[in-house]
């Protein structure tokens, strides 16, 4: 099959009206500028093995199979098994702040793809990707839910399908921003239910949950206990960032 070819001197005119911006900085990118922008990029935490094998909360070193962070001890998470691609520090926050809050879609297939480099092992034999779904009101505000196109994303690069009819907010939450691990817990409670005209879709199923950002996992939990209620067998999520923060055994 041809491919289309862009003349180059389209490309340069292209620029000039549309100039490439720093997914990072959010500054116009000129060819001086690479290598600066370069350098930004360097200082992304990408997360990888060793981890909690429930939240996959990162650990300095290895600490065996199956191995628990101090809050997973505590507090088992209702999904079996969370990962994440990028540490959500002062390095990294504009990126997803700039796609969530700024409507800014251009880095997707980038944060796709390094969703798909840390979740490797649970999208492996997974049977369909659920986006965490916003609140009608709040998606009216914001144009679109950016867990969902995180998922349609995903599943163009690895054809896994994603439903976004299944999973449902029913409740318009306030913000998780500033709330303690168990106020974030009961902000959620009861926040979801299941689609009933799609719920047979889930029985028996290995399901994967898409979401922007892991803070506690208390949304993600509140997701997976709903989605389990309704058949699913096991459900894991997978995050383009988390937090990531000395931990304490919280009630």
């Amino acid at each position: 099959m041809n491919r289309l070819k862009v003349p180059s001197s389209f490309s340069r005119i292209l620029d000039t009206v549309l100039p490439p911006h720093s997914l990072i900085t959010g500054k116009v990118l000129s060819s001086s500028d690479n290598d600066a922008d370069t350098e930004l990029w360097q200082h992304l935490k990408f997360i990888d093995d060793p981890c909690c094998t429930a939240c996959g909360f990162p650990f300095e070193f290895e600490q065996g199979e199956e191995a628990l962070c101090m809050r997973c001890h505590a507090h088992k998470p209702d999904f079996d098994h969370a990962r994440a691609a990028i540490t959500y520090d002062d390095n990294s926050r504009k990126l997803i702040l700039d796609f969530k809050h700024g409507g800014r879609t251009d880095g997707v297939k980038f944060f796709a793809a390094q969703m798909l480099r840390s979740g490797g092992q649970i999208l492996e034999g997974a049977d369909m990707l659920i986006p965490v779904p916003l609140h009608q009101k709040r998606l009216r505000q914001r144009r679109f839910n950016q867990a969902a196109l995180l998922a349609r994303s995903i599943s163009g690069l690895n054809g896994i399908p994603y439903q976004t009819e299944l999973l449902r907010r029913t409740k318009n939450t306030p913000s998780q921003g500033g709330q303690t691990f168990s106020g974030r817990r009961r902000n959620v409670s009861g926040a979801f239910s299941v689609s009933p005209e799609h719920g047979d879709l889930l029985k028996g199923k290995h399901v994967v949950l898409i979401d922007d950002v892991f803070t506690t996992g208390s949304t993600l939990s509140a997701c997976a206990k709903t989605l389990k209620r309704a058949g699913a067998i096991r459900v894991d999520a997978l995050t383009f960032m988390r937090v990531v923060r000395p931990q304490e055994i919280l009630k």
